[in-house]
């Protein structure tokens, strides 16, 4: 017979899966970011470098945000 999950453990699978799912997206920006950013850079437009900077800064705070979610989140379940 199959066990099934209480109702928290669920929601805190199914908000961990949109979480990492974000920071997947929000990753993937990033290096299409730096990817550009490199070959502007490259090509001489060195005004672009600031503001990829402070971009690719913002992306990984969000991402870094994202990871202490998915931690209180699992935390959370594990402790129920």
């Amino acid at each position: 017979m199959e066990r099934q999950q209480p109702r928290f453990q669920r929601q805190g699978l199914t908000a961990i899966d949109a979480a990492i799912s974000l920071t997947v997206i929000l990753l993937m920006v990033q290096m299409w970011l730096l990817t550009t950013a490199l070959e502007a850079l490259l090509a001489g437009h060195r005004e672009t470098a600031l503001p990829a900077a402070l971009i690719s800064g913002f992306i990984f705070s969000a991402c870094w945000v994202l990871f202490l979610f998915v931690d209180k989140i699992d935390t959370d379940v594990r402790q129920r």
